[in-house]
C-alpha cells in the first residue's frame, strides 16, 4: 500500500514523499519529466523493497525555496532526509536528472548511508566529443525524436494537452533551468570525484538515447570505483518505460548481487 507524506528536511523545505513496500530502503529520484516517469518502476520495486519516491521541490506545483538553486542542494537535502529517517543500506535509483542527484549524493555520503546506486540515462557529467543535447531548444517533436526509440508511439501533440497540464509542464521546465541550466546539465567537478565512490553502481542506458548517449553510461561506469554499464536495446532516454521488464531485471540482479543479465534480442 502506497502512502503520501510530507517530510520536512529544513524549516522551509517540505518534501512530498510517496512510500510503499517493506525491506531494504530504495530512494527513487525522477528526472525532468516529473514523478510520473518513475511511478511504474517505483511500483515494481515496492514489491521487494521499501521505496521512497520524492517529488523534487518545484515540480508539480511543490514549493522550492529560493536558496535551492542547484543539484548539490538537492543531493544534500535527500541525504539529510535519509539521515533523519535513520536509514542505512540505501539503494538510490535515479533517472536522468535523478541519476545526477544520486551521483552527487554518493560523493557527499560521508556517513555511509548509501550502499548501492542505479543510474538510468543520467546527466551530470560532460563528454566534450558528445555534448548533451540542448533539451530546452527542442520542440515537442524534437523531444520525442531524441528521447524515445519509438518516437511515433510516445509523441504527444501539445495542442491536445489541457492548459492546466501545460502550465505544470512549463513550471517544471522553469525549475529544471534553475537547477541544471548553467553549466548545462552537468557538474564540471563530478566525473573526477566519482572514483572515491566505492559502492556498486549500475549504469542502465537506453541504446537509442539521443539526449545523453550511451557513451555517458560508459564514462560513468569507468569513473566509479565499482561501476558496470548495461545497455538496453530498443529503448531511449527512459528505458524503464520503453523496456520495463529488461530494465527491472537488470536492477533486480544488481540488488541481489547476481551475475549481470544476458539480454537476447
Amino acid at each position: 500500500m502506497q502512502t503520501e507524506t510530507t517530510a520536512v528536511v529544513h524549516d522551509d523545505l517540505p518534501l512530498t514523499l510517496s512510500e510503499a513496500g517493506h525491506g531494504r530502503p530504495v530512494l527513487i529520484l525522477h528526472g525532468g519529466g516529473g514523478p510520473a516517469t518513475v511511478a511504474g518502476l517505483a511500483a515494481r520495486l515496492s514489491e521487494r523493497a521499501h521505496t521512497l519516491t520524492p517529488v523534487h521541490p518545484g515540480w508539480d506545483g511543490t514549493h522550492r525555496p529560493g536558496w535551492l538553486t542547484g543539484v548539490d542542494d538537492l543531493a544534500l537535502a535527500y541525504l539529510h532526509l535519509l539521515s533523519e529517517r535513520k536509514l542505512d543500506d540505501v539503494l538510490v535509483v535515479g533517472s536522468s536528472l535523478g541519476g545526477w542527484i544520486a551521483a552527487e549524493m554518493a560523493v557527499r555520503d560521508t556517513a555511509g548511508i548509501i550502499s548501492g546506486l542505479v543510474l538510468i540515462d543520467a546527466v551530470g557529467v560532460r563528454i566534450e566529443s558528445a555534448p548533451i543535447t540542448d533539451f530546452f531548444a527542442l520542440d515537442a517533436r524534437g523531444v520525442a525524436e531524441h528521447s524515445w526509440h519509438d518516437p511515433d508511439r510516445h509523441y504527444v501533440d501539445p495542442a491536445g494537452i489541457p492548459s492546466d497540464q501545460l502550465a505544470v509542464r512549463q513550471a517544471n521546465m522553469t525549475t529544471l533551468r534553475i537547477l541544471a541550466g548553467e553549466p548545462y546539465m552537468h557538474d564540471p567537478k563530478l566525473l573526477r570525484r566519482l572514483g572515491r565512490v566505492r559502492v556498486p553502481a549500475l549504469l542502465v542506458w537506453g541504446e537509442s538515447d539521443r539526449i545523453v548517449s550511451p557513451a555517458y553510461g560508459a564514462a560513468y561506469a569507468e569513473a566509479f570505483g565499482d561501476g558496470r554499464l548495461e545497455v538496453v536495446p530498443k529503448a531511449g532516454h527512459l528505458p524503464h518505460i520503453e523496456q520495463p521488464d529488461v530494465t527491472f531485471a537488470h536492477i533486480a540482479a544488481h540488488m541481489e548481487g547476481r551475475a549481470p543479465l544476458v539480454v537476447h534480442e
